[in-house]
């Protein structure tokens, strides 16, 4: 799934990569509403334990991100660093959402056992070290 998008700017001229392969801004603008929607997209997946939704999210984000590589600080506008803002505050919650599916998933295939997982133990060693 392509996310190809093709304008003119106001004067005329294609809008589009420049030929540093930055984003032009109006592409930009676009790309980061995109990112905001495939991460709404993933955060109801999550929420509905979706896995097709979760790593088409996944598949999505990638392609996004790889549109947004050779963009540097220099190129995000006012407008478009409130959207990256937004994308990053959503990105995170998503983050934090996914983490707790997973501690769940652990603590209940731990329950199942009667023994916790033997990463635990050597990271709960790792850290009672590193407190002395």
């Amino acid at each position: 799934m392509g996310f190809a998008f093709h304008a003119e700017t106001l004067d005329g001229t294609a809008a589009g990569p420049d030929p540093a392969g930055a984003l032009h801004p109006f592409d930009l603008r676009e790309v980061l509403r995109q990112m905001l929607a495939v991460l709404e997209d993933e955060r109801q997946a999550l929420a509905g334990l979706d896995v097709d939704g979760i790593v088409g999210s996944a598949v999505r984000k990638g392609v996004l991100c790889g549109r947004l590589d050779k963009t540097t600080a220099d190129d995000v506008t006012d407008e478009c660093r409130g959207l990256v803002d937004a994308a990053r505050r959503l990105n995170e919650t998503n983050r934090k959402v996914r983490n707790l599916i997973a501690a769940n998933v652990a603590a209940r295939l731990d329950a199942l056992t009667g023994q916790p997982a033997l990463y635990r133990a050597q990271t709960d060693a790792a850290r009672v070290r590193r407190l002395r």
